[in-house]
Protein backbone atom coordinates (compact mmCIF):
# COMPACT_ATOMS: atom_id res chain seq x y z
CA UNK A 1 0.00 0.00 0.00
CA UNK A 2 1.66 3.39 -0.98
CA UNK A 3 2.91 5.15 2.03
CA UNK A 4 0.26 8.81 2.96
CA UNK A 5 1.72 11.75 3.43
CA UNK A 6 -0.57 13.97 5.57
CA UNK A 7 -1.02 17.28 4.31
CA UNK A 8 1.26 20.34 4.21
CA UNK A 9 3.77 17.82 3.79
CA UNK A 10 4.00 16.87 -0.12
CA UNK A 11 4.97 20.31 -1.08
CA UNK A 12 6.71 21.54 2.25
CA UNK A 13 10.28 22.99 1.42
CA UNK A 14 12.89 20.92 3.07
CA UNK A 15 14.52 23.73 6.20
CA UNK A 16 17.92 25.25 5.09
CA UNK A 17 20.86 23.81 6.14
CA UNK A 18 22.88 25.30 9.04
CA UNK A 19 26.31 25.74 6.90
CA UNK A 20 23.99 27.93 4.44
CA UNK A 21 22.09 29.54 7.54
CA UNK A 22 25.26 31.00 8.10
CA UNK A 23 26.36 32.47 5.18
CA UNK A 24 23.04 34.16 4.62
CA UNK A 25 23.58 36.10 7.96
CA UNK A 26 26.91 37.02 7.54
CA UNK A 27 26.14 38.06 3.67
CA UNK A 28 23.45 40.13 5.64
CA UNK A 29 25.54 41.55 8.01
CA UNK A 30 27.96 42.33 5.53
CA UNK A 31 25.30 44.07 3.31
CA UNK A 32 24.20 46.26 6.74
CA UNK A 33 27.64 47.16 7.36
CA UNK A 34 28.45 48.23 3.86
CA UNK A 35 25.61 50.72 3.89
CA UNK A 36 26.45 52.17 7.13
CA UNK A 37 29.73 52.96 5.76
CA UNK A 38 28.78 54.52 3.08
CA UNK A 39 26.58 56.11 4.85
CA UNK A 40 28.73 57.37 7.54
CA UNK A 41 31.30 58.54 4.62
CA UNK A 42 28.50 60.52 2.66
CA UNK A 43 27.23 62.36 5.81
CA UNK A 44 30.73 63.05 7.11
CA UNK A 45 31.38 65.92 5.21
CA UNK A 46 28.67 67.39 4.89
CA UNK A 47 28.93 67.86 9.32
CA UNK A 48 32.39 69.36 9.06
CA UNK A 49 32.44 72.58 10.90
CA UNK A 50 36.29 73.12 11.13
CA UNK A 51 38.85 73.43 8.60
CA UNK A 52 42.21 73.74 8.91
CA UNK A 53 44.67 75.57 7.24
CA UNK A 54 48.24 75.88 7.34
CA UNK A 55 49.72 79.51 6.92
CA UNK A 56 53.32 80.86 7.29
CA UNK A 57 54.88 82.81 10.26
CA UNK A 58 52.82 84.86 12.78
CA UNK A 59 53.25 88.52 10.84
CA UNK A 60 53.75 87.30 7.80
CA UNK A 61 51.61 87.55 4.68
CA UNK A 62 50.30 84.10 4.93
CA UNK A 63 49.15 84.50 8.82
CA UNK A 64 47.19 87.82 7.17
CA UNK A 65 45.65 86.60 4.32
CA UNK A 66 43.95 83.52 6.90
CA UNK A 67 43.21 86.04 9.44
CA UNK A 68 41.08 88.28 7.23
CA UNK A 69 39.33 84.40 5.27
CA UNK A 70 38.40 83.40 9.41
CA UNK A 71 35.58 86.09 10.46
CA UNK A 72 33.76 85.43 6.41
CA UNK A 73 33.96 81.92 6.79
CA UNK A 74 32.27 82.26 10.66
CA UNK A 75 29.43 83.39 9.24
CA UNK A 76 28.65 80.33 7.54
CA UNK A 77 29.57 78.18 10.65
CA UNK A 78 33.13 77.69 9.39
CA UNK A 79 35.75 77.57 12.19
CA UNK A 80 39.42 78.44 10.43
CA UNK A 81 41.74 76.28 12.81
CA UNK A 82 44.93 78.56 11.69
CA UNK A 83 47.75 76.89 11.74
CA UNK A 84 51.65 78.32 11.29
CA UNK A 85 54.76 77.34 9.54
CA UNK A 86 58.17 78.37 7.79
CA UNK A 87 56.05 78.88 4.94
CA UNK A 88 55.65 77.44 1.49
CA UNK A 89 57.73 74.41 1.28
CA UNK A 90 56.70 73.41 4.79
CA UNK A 91 53.01 74.14 4.01
CA UNK A 92 53.16 71.78 0.98
CA UNK A 93 55.51 69.59 2.65
CA UNK A 94 51.80 69.16 5.07
CA UNK A 95 49.58 69.21 2.36
CA UNK A 96 50.75 66.35 0.67
CA UNK A 97 50.66 64.05 2.93
CA UNK A 98 47.69 62.19 3.29
CA UNK A 99 47.37 61.56 6.79
CA UNK A 100 47.69 64.90 7.82
CA UNK A 101 45.18 66.79 9.67
CA UNK A 102 45.64 70.13 7.06
CA UNK A 103 43.19 70.06 4.54
CA UNK A 104 43.85 73.88 2.97
CA UNK A 105 47.15 75.94 2.69
CA UNK A 106 49.63 79.19 1.03
CA UNK A 107 52.21 77.80 -1.40
CA UNK A 108 54.36 80.31 -2.92
CA UNK A 109 54.47 79.92 -7.20
CA UNK A 110 57.52 78.11 -8.40
CA UNK A 111 58.80 76.86 -4.82
CA UNK A 112 57.83 73.28 -5.17
CA UNK A 113 57.36 70.45 -7.72
CA UNK A 114 53.89 68.91 -7.62
CA UNK A 115 53.39 65.81 -8.66
CA UNK A 116 50.62 63.91 -9.64
CA UNK A 117 50.20 61.79 -6.57
CA UNK A 118 50.57 64.39 -4.27
CA UNK A 119 46.49 64.38 -4.05
CA UNK A 120 46.30 68.06 -4.19
CA UNK A 121 44.36 70.99 -6.30
CA UNK A 122 44.13 74.98 -6.45
CA UNK A 123 41.38 76.77 -5.15
CA UNK A 124 42.53 79.86 -6.65
CA UNK A 125 45.65 81.80 -7.50
CA UNK A 126 44.87 84.83 -4.37
CA UNK A 127 47.85 87.42 -4.61
CA UNK A 128 50.74 88.71 -5.97
CA UNK A 129 53.97 88.20 -3.32
CA UNK A 130 56.27 91.45 -4.30
CA UNK A 131 60.18 89.86 -3.43
CA UNK A 132 61.79 93.44 -2.20
CA UNK A 133 65.47 93.45 -1.64
CA UNK A 134 66.72 95.86 0.96
CA UNK A 135 70.38 97.05 1.18
CA UNK A 136 72.81 99.61 2.80
CA UNK A 137 75.40 101.51 1.68
CA UNK A 138 76.11 104.40 -0.82
CA UNK A 139 76.38 102.51 -4.06
CA UNK A 140 73.09 102.06 -5.67
CA UNK A 141 72.80 98.12 -6.47
CA UNK A 142 70.02 97.40 -9.24
CA UNK A 143 71.20 93.79 -10.54
CA UNK A 144 71.82 90.76 -7.94
CA UNK A 145 75.42 90.20 -9.33
CA UNK A 146 76.55 92.98 -7.69
CA UNK A 147 75.95 91.39 -4.48
CA UNK A 148 78.72 89.11 -4.92
CA UNK A 149 80.81 89.13 -1.62
CA UNK A 150 78.69 90.82 0.71
CA UNK A 151 76.69 89.42 3.79
CA UNK A 152 72.74 88.83 2.22
CA UNK A 153 70.35 87.51 4.39
CA UNK A 154 68.07 84.80 1.93
CA UNK A 155 65.13 83.43 4.64
CA UNK A 156 64.60 81.54 7.02
CA UNK A 157 64.70 77.20 6.09
CA UNK A 158 61.06 75.62 4.61
CA UNK A 159 60.35 79.50 3.56
CA UNK A 160 59.28 80.10 0.06
CA UNK A 161 61.60 83.34 -0.16
CA UNK A 162 64.48 80.99 0.69
CA UNK A 163 64.01 78.93 -2.28
CA UNK A 164 63.65 81.71 -4.69
CA UNK A 165 66.17 84.34 -3.32
CA UNK A 166 68.58 81.36 -3.60
CA UNK A 167 67.55 80.31 -7.16
CA UNK A 168 67.56 84.21 -8.49
CA UNK A 169 71.18 84.47 -6.55
CA UNK A 170 72.41 81.62 -8.14
CA UNK A 171 71.31 82.34 -11.70
CA UNK A 172 73.39 85.43 -11.39
CA UNK A 173 76.31 83.87 -9.98
CA UNK A 174 75.64 83.97 -6.37
CA UNK A 175 76.76 81.22 -4.36
CA UNK A 176 78.12 80.61 -0.96
CA UNK A 177 81.45 80.42 -2.45
CA UNK A 178 81.76 83.88 -3.19
CA UNK A 179 79.28 85.78 -0.80
CA UNK A 180 77.89 85.02 2.95
CA UNK A 181 74.52 84.33 2.42
CA UNK A 182 72.65 83.86 5.86
CA UNK A 183 69.23 82.14 6.42
CA UNK A 184 67.12 84.10 8.78
CA UNK A 185 63.95 85.68 9.49
CA UNK A 186 62.50 89.29 8.70
CA UNK A 187 63.21 90.64 11.95
CA UNK A 188 66.95 89.67 12.31
CA UNK A 189 67.04 90.41 8.81
CA UNK A 190 66.10 94.50 9.81
CA UNK A 191 68.04 94.61 12.51
CA UNK A 192 71.36 93.31 11.03
CA UNK A 193 70.73 96.32 8.14
CA UNK A 194 70.23 98.68 10.78
CA UNK A 195 72.99 97.72 12.84
CA UNK A 196 75.41 97.00 10.03
CA UNK A 197 75.82 92.84 10.49
CA UNK A 198 74.44 92.73 7.10
CA UNK A 199 74.67 94.21 3.37
CA UNK A 200 71.40 93.25 1.63
CA UNK A 201 68.05 91.33 3.36
CA UNK A 202 65.56 89.83 0.86
CA UNK A 203 61.87 90.18 2.37
CA UNK A 204 58.54 89.45 0.77
CA UNK A 205 55.20 90.40 1.44
CA UNK A 206 52.41 93.43 0.51
CA UNK A 207 53.80 96.81 0.79
CA UNK A 208 51.07 97.68 3.53
CA UNK A 209 52.37 94.90 5.70
CA UNK A 210 53.56 95.77 8.73
CA UNK A 211 57.76 94.72 8.42
CA UNK A 212 57.23 96.60 4.56
CA UNK A 213 55.43 99.65 5.93
CA UNK A 214 58.88 99.62 8.45
CA UNK A 215 61.62 98.96 5.56
CA UNK A 216 60.19 101.43 3.02
CA UNK A 217 60.09 104.32 5.98
CA UNK A 218 63.39 103.33 7.12
CA UNK A 219 66.88 104.64 5.68
CA UNK A 220 67.25 101.75 3.68
CA UNK A 221 67.39 101.52 0.06
CA UNK A 222 65.33 99.40 -2.12
CA UNK A 223 66.75 97.49 -5.29
CA UNK A 224 64.84 98.18 -8.41
CA UNK A 225 65.24 95.00 -10.70
CA UNK A 226 67.14 96.53 -13.73
CA UNK A 227 66.86 92.99 -15.29
CA UNK A 228 63.34 92.10 -14.31
CA UNK A 229 62.02 91.03 -17.75
CA UNK A 230 64.82 88.89 -18.46
CA UNK A 231 64.59 87.17 -15.20
CA UNK A 232 60.30 86.52 -15.80
CA UNK A 233 61.62 84.96 -18.67
CA UNK A 234 63.90 82.98 -16.99
CA UNK A 235 61.34 81.89 -14.53
CA UNK A 236 57.85 81.69 -15.49
CA UNK A 237 56.94 81.94 -11.68
CA UNK A 238 57.64 85.09 -11.10
CA UNK A 239 55.91 88.41 -12.26
CA UNK A 240 57.09 91.92 -13.09
CA UNK A 241 55.21 94.58 -11.10
CA UNK A 242 56.29 98.15 -10.41
CA UNK A 243 56.25 100.22 -7.05
CA UNK A 244 55.28 103.33 -8.24
CA UNK A 245 56.75 106.66 -7.31
CA UNK A 246 55.56 108.04 -3.80
CA UNK A 247 53.44 105.31 -2.85
CA UNK A 248 55.13 105.14 0.43
CA UNK A 249 54.93 108.98 0.96
CA UNK A 250 53.47 111.55 -1.00
CA UNK A 251 55.02 114.64 0.81
CA UNK A 252 58.20 112.90 0.94
CA UNK A 253 57.92 111.53 -2.47
CA UNK A 254 59.10 108.08 -1.29
CA UNK A 255 60.33 106.44 -3.28
CA UNK A 256 61.41 108.98 -5.66
CA UNK A 257 61.20 106.81 -9.00
CA UNK A 258 59.23 103.77 -9.80
CA UNK A 259 60.85 100.40 -8.40
CA UNK A 260 61.06 97.22 -10.36
CA UNK A 261 60.26 94.50 -8.58
CA UNK A 262 59.60 90.64 -8.82
CA UNK A 263 56.74 88.98 -7.44
CA UNK A 264 55.38 85.84 -6.75
CA UNK A 265 52.30 84.25 -6.60
CA UNK A 266 49.91 82.92 -3.67
CA UNK A 267 47.99 80.01 -4.42
CA UNK A 268 45.03 79.08 -2.22
CA UNK A 269 46.15 75.14 -2.28
CA UNK A 270 44.10 72.05 -1.00
CA UNK A 271 44.05 68.27 -0.74
CA UNK A 272 41.13 67.18 -3.04
CA UNK A 273 39.58 65.54 -0.72
CA UNK A 274 37.92 68.93 0.16
CA UNK A 275 34.49 68.94 0.80
CA UNK A 276 33.11 70.94 -2.65
CA UNK A 277 30.68 73.19 -0.23
CA UNK A 278 33.78 74.65 1.31
CA UNK A 279 35.80 75.04 -1.72
CA UNK A 280 33.07 77.37 -2.79
CA UNK A 281 32.88 78.95 0.52
CA UNK A 282 36.79 79.57 0.39
CA UNK A 283 36.63 81.08 -2.82
CA UNK A 284 33.91 83.77 -1.42
CA UNK A 285 36.23 84.74 1.18
CA UNK A 286 39.54 84.60 -1.33
CA UNK A 287 37.00 86.91 -3.35
CA UNK A 288 36.18 89.15 -0.53
CA UNK A 289 39.60 89.70 0.42
CA UNK A 290 42.20 89.50 -2.56
CA UNK A 291 39.20 91.00 -4.91
CA UNK A 292 40.13 95.22 -4.66
CA UNK A 293 43.09 96.72 -6.73
CA UNK A 294 46.35 97.43 -5.26
CA UNK A 295 49.71 98.93 -5.84
CA UNK A 296 50.24 95.93 -8.79
CA UNK A 297 46.91 95.21 -9.69
CA UNK A 298 43.52 96.77 -10.72
CA UNK A 299 40.33 95.79 -9.32
CA UNK A 300 39.17 91.98 -10.03
CA UNK A 301 42.57 90.76 -10.84
CA UNK A 302 42.35 87.91 -7.98
CA UNK A 303 41.21 85.63 -7.03
CA UNK A 304 42.03 83.73 -10.61
CA UNK A 305 43.07 80.76 -12.18
CA UNK A 306 45.93 82.00 -13.78
CA UNK A 307 48.22 78.72 -12.68
CA UNK A 308 49.13 75.23 -13.64
CA UNK A 309 51.33 74.02 -11.04
CA UNK A 310 48.35 72.41 -9.39
CA UNK A 311 45.46 70.66 -11.33
CA UNK A 312 42.46 73.06 -10.62
CA UNK A 313 39.45 72.30 -8.31
CA UNK A 314 36.48 71.49 -10.48
CA UNK A 315 34.76 73.67 -8.24
CA UNK A 316 36.83 76.89 -8.78
CA UNK A 317 36.09 76.02 -12.44
CA UNK A 318 32.72 76.09 -11.55
CA UNK A 319 32.56 79.17 -9.64
CA UNK A 320 34.60 81.71 -11.88
CA UNK A 321 32.29 80.12 -14.91
CA UNK A 322 29.06 80.66 -13.23
CA UNK A 323 29.28 81.18 -9.74
CA UNK A 324 28.06 79.45 -6.77
CA UNK A 325 25.60 76.49 -7.04
CA UNK A 326 22.07 77.34 -7.18
CA UNK A 327 21.74 76.25 -3.44
CA UNK A 328 24.02 77.95 -2.04
CA UNK A 329 22.94 80.92 -3.59
CA UNK A 330 19.47 81.13 -2.21
CA UNK A 331 20.26 79.35 0.67
CA UNK A 332 22.11 79.41 4.12
CA UNK A 333 25.56 77.13 3.78
CA UNK A 334 24.43 74.54 5.95
CA UNK A 335 20.95 74.05 4.92
CA UNK A 336 22.61 74.14 1.10
CA UNK A 337 25.23 71.36 1.98
CA UNK A 338 22.57 69.62 3.67
CA UNK A 339 20.38 69.25 0.50
CA UNK A 340 23.00 68.75 -1.85
CA UNK A 341 24.70 65.82 0.50
CA UNK A 342 21.17 64.43 1.03
CA UNK A 343 20.45 64.42 -3.12
CA UNK A 344 23.25 62.31 -3.21
CA UNK A 345 21.50 59.59 -1.32
CA UNK A 346 18.01 60.52 -2.30
CA UNK A 347 17.95 60.89 -5.76
CA UNK A 348 19.36 56.65 -6.39
CA UNK A 349 17.00 56.00 -2.83
CA UNK A 350 13.96 58.05 -4.56
CA UNK A 351 14.86 55.69 -8.25
CA UNK A 352 15.03 52.75 -5.71
CA UNK A 353 11.78 53.86 -4.02
CA UNK A 354 10.04 54.12 -7.23
CA UNK A 355 10.49 51.06 -8.59
CA UNK A 356 9.75 49.48 -5.28
CA UNK A 357 6.12 51.34 -5.55
CA UNK A 358 5.33 50.04 -9.27
CA UNK A 359 6.68 46.42 -7.69
CA UNK A 360 4.43 46.57 -4.23
CA UNK A 361 0.83 45.91 -5.65
CA UNK A 362 2.64 42.98 -7.79
CA UNK A 363 4.21 41.82 -4.66
CA UNK A 364 0.89 42.06 -2.92
CA UNK A 365 -1.10 40.81 -5.03
CA UNK A 366 1.57 37.73 -5.55
CA UNK A 367 1.65 37.57 -1.78
CA UNK A 368 -1.92 37.21 -2.20
CA UNK A 369 -1.80 34.22 -5.13
CA UNK A 370 0.84 32.55 -2.92
CA UNK A 371 -1.50 31.41 0.25
CA UNK A 372 -3.64 29.71 -2.41
CA UNK A 373 -1.34 28.50 -4.45
CA UNK A 374 -0.11 26.30 -1.00
CA UNK A 375 -3.12 24.73 -1.30
CA UNK A 376 -3.46 24.23 -4.79
CA UNK A 377 -0.76 22.17 -4.56
CA UNK A 378 -1.57 20.34 -1.75
CA UNK A 379 -5.20 19.67 -4.03
CA UNK A 380 -2.98 18.65 -7.26
CA UNK A 381 -0.81 16.19 -4.83
CA UNK A 382 -3.62 14.83 -3.28
CA UNK A 383 -5.17 14.38 -6.52
CA UNK A 384 -2.21 12.49 -8.30
CA UNK A 385 -2.01 10.26 -4.94
CA UNK A 386 -5.67 9.15 -5.92
CA UNK A 387 -5.24 8.67 -9.93
CA UNK A 388 -1.98 6.65 -9.05
CA UNK A 389 -4.02 4.47 -6.60
CA UNK A 390 -6.02 2.06 -8.87
CA UNK A 391 -7.15 0.17 -5.84
CA UNK A 392 -7.24 2.26 -2.73
CA UNK A 393 -8.64 0.26 0.60
CA UNK A 394 -11.11 1.98 2.79
CA UNK A 395 -8.45 3.42 4.90
CA UNK A 396 -6.85 5.65 2.21
CA UNK A 397 -10.73 6.47 0.97
CA UNK A 398 -11.16 8.17 4.85
CA UNK A 399 -7.38 9.29 4.96
CA UNK A 400 -8.35 11.52 1.93
CA UNK A 401 -11.84 12.67 3.36
CA UNK A 402 -9.87 13.75 6.27
CA UNK A 403 -7.36 15.38 4.18
CA UNK A 404 -9.71 17.01 2.16
CA UNK A 405 -11.97 18.14 4.58
CA UNK A 406 -8.90 19.69 6.23
CA UNK A 407 -7.60 21.66 3.56
CA UNK A 408 -10.98 23.07 3.07
CA UNK A 409 -11.39 24.39 6.69
CA UNK A 410 -7.92 25.96 5.92
CA UNK A 411 -9.00 27.57 2.92
CA UNK A 412 -12.26 28.90 4.70
CA UNK A 413 -9.64 30.78 7.37
CA UNK A 414 -7.65 32.73 4.29
CA UNK A 415 -8.02 36.30 4.98
CA UNK A 416 -7.25 38.05 1.83
CA UNK A 417 -8.95 41.17 0.78
CA UNK A 418 -12.23 41.38 -0.90
CA UNK A 419 -10.92 41.49 -5.12
CA UNK A 420 -9.41 38.26 -4.23
CA UNK A 421 -12.37 36.39 -3.71
CA UNK A 422 -13.34 35.07 -6.56
CA UNK A 423 -9.60 33.05 -6.49
CA UNK A 424 -11.47 32.04 -2.94
CA UNK A 425 -14.32 30.12 -4.85
CA UNK A 426 -12.29 28.85 -7.52
CA UNK A 427 -9.81 27.01 -4.91
CA UNK A 428 -13.44 26.12 -3.39
CA UNK A 429 -14.15 24.40 -6.68
CA UNK A 430 -11.21 22.96 -7.03
CA UNK A 431 -11.82 20.98 -3.72
CA UNK A 432 -15.43 19.93 -4.96
CA UNK A 433 -13.36 18.42 -7.72
CA UNK A 434 -11.08 16.18 -5.60
CA UNK A 435 -13.92 15.28 -3.49
CA UNK A 436 -15.56 14.00 -6.06
CA UNK A 437 -12.60 12.14 -7.26
CA UNK A 438 -12.40 10.37 -4.04
CA UNK A 439 -16.13 9.72 -4.00
CA UNK A 440 -15.73 8.13 -7.35
CA UNK A 441 -12.83 6.16 -5.99
CA UNK A 442 -14.44 4.87 -2.94
CA UNK A 443 -17.03 3.53 -5.66
CA UNK A 444 -14.58 1.46 -7.36
CA UNK A 445 -12.83 0.38 -4.37
CA UNK A 446 -13.66 -3.20 -2.82
CA UNK A 447 -16.19 -3.21 -0.37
Amino acid sequence: MPRHIPALQRTRKPPMPPGRRRLFVIAVVLLVGALGWSLAIVLKPAIQRTIVITTGAEAGIYRGFADRYAPILKRDGITLDIRGSSGSIENYERLKDPNSEYEVGFIQSGTTSPKDTDGLQTIAAVAYEPIWLFYRGDATINRLAQLRGKRVATGVPGSGLLNVSMVLLAHSGITANNTTLIEVDATNAYKGLQNGELDAAFFIGRPDAPMQKTLLNSNLKLMSFAQADALVQKFPSLTKVVFPRASTSIVDDLPQADVTLLAATALLVSKDTLHPALVYLLLDAAKTVHGGEDYFTPLGTFPNLNTDEFPVSDESARYFKSGRPFLQRYLPFWLASFVERRLLILVPFMAVLLGFLQALPRMAESRMKHRLVVWYREIKALEDEIWKTAQPTSEQIAQWRDEIDNIDAHASQIRIPHRYFQDIYALKQAIGLVRERIDQAARKAPS
